[in-house]
């Protein structure tokens, strides 16, 4: 595969301690504002429906961009509160300060700290980052792991071969358009067990193999690169709803097994675009 930046001239170790540097730069704003009253929330939305942004959301985006514009100034920056910044150097940090603002102002320990390297192809590496309990799931070259309370465990999809058998995750029952909630429906109407509400931290049980499928719809890049790279680091597959790349957005299919990616896509395949 060609790739804006080729695997030879990928400074993975480099990128890997920055990455690492970012999400302990992001611990502190989002922790030390957990569970406390005064969150600054505000209603990106405005009237027409709630998209909460925090003073922890910006604070930790802030952090990050610092971070960045020590040790990696010649890259480009994608963050969900601040404007994109242009790089030289054909890689791109995506970074979502919170994922799950919605459940971090209600107190759940679901939301994360999302964090990738893209380069024109899509994500290279990344991190789904837990502060509250101290879980770090990592994916891309030379790590496939989660370290966290109780050590460091390597990451692994598990195998599942039909619908019967999994577990399916989304984050909102009310899915994306009705017709998106048809097809999300559909398929979990075959899974022995639907789950809702955990943000990113479904995509971490995925490339745990705790679980077997996420389906979303609606997303941002800053939403799904990092997932991308953690589960195809642990052996899982993500596309969108019609099996094309999904680092740009919209509508997301994640899968532990190809079977059970196919057996998903089939149906989801079938909801007008």
């Amino acid at each position: 595969m060609n790739r804006s930046v080729e695997d030879g001239d990928f400074p993975a170790q480099e990128l890997w301690a920055v990455a690492d540097a970012l999400a302990d730069a992001a611990r502190a704003p989002t922790l030390s504002r957990f569970r406390q009253q005064g969150l600054g929330i505000e209603n990106k939305a405005g009237v027409a429906a709630f998209d909460p942004v925090t003073e922890a959301d910006r604070e930790s985006e802030q952090a990050m961009r610092a971070v960045l514009a020590e040790r990696r100034p010649q890259d480009g920056i994608l963050g969900e509160e601040f404007g994109p910044v242009s790089g030289t150097s054909g890689l791109t940090w995506v970074l979502d300060p919170i994922d799950g603002t919605r459940a971090y102002m209600s107190g759940t320990p679901t939301w994360g700290v999302l964090i990738s390297v893209n380069d024109v192809q899509g994500p290279r590496l990344g991190l789904i980052d837990q502060p509250y309990i101290a879980e770090r799931f990592s994916g891309g070259p030379g790590r496939a792991r989660v370290d966290g309370p109780h050590g460091t465990a390597p990451l692994r999809t598990r195998a599942c071969a039909t619908l019967a058998e999994a577990t399916i995750f989304t984050t909102f029952p009310e899915l994306g358009s009705a017709e998106e909630q048809r097809g999300f429906q559909e398929v979990a109407r075959q899974c022995r067990l639907t789950r809702y509400g955990m943000d990113c931290y479904a995509y971490g049980l995925l490339a745990a193999g705790q679980v077997d499928l996420v389906i979303e719809a609606g997303l941002q890049s800053y939403d799904i690169c990092a997932p991308i790279a953690v589960i195809e680091a642990a052996g899982g597959i993500v596309t969108d709803w019609q099996g094309g790349p999904a680092h740009g957005g919209g509508r997301a299919l994640a899968a532990g097994s190809p079977e059970i990616h196919a057996a998903a896509l089939e149906i989801l395949r079938q909801v007008p675009a």
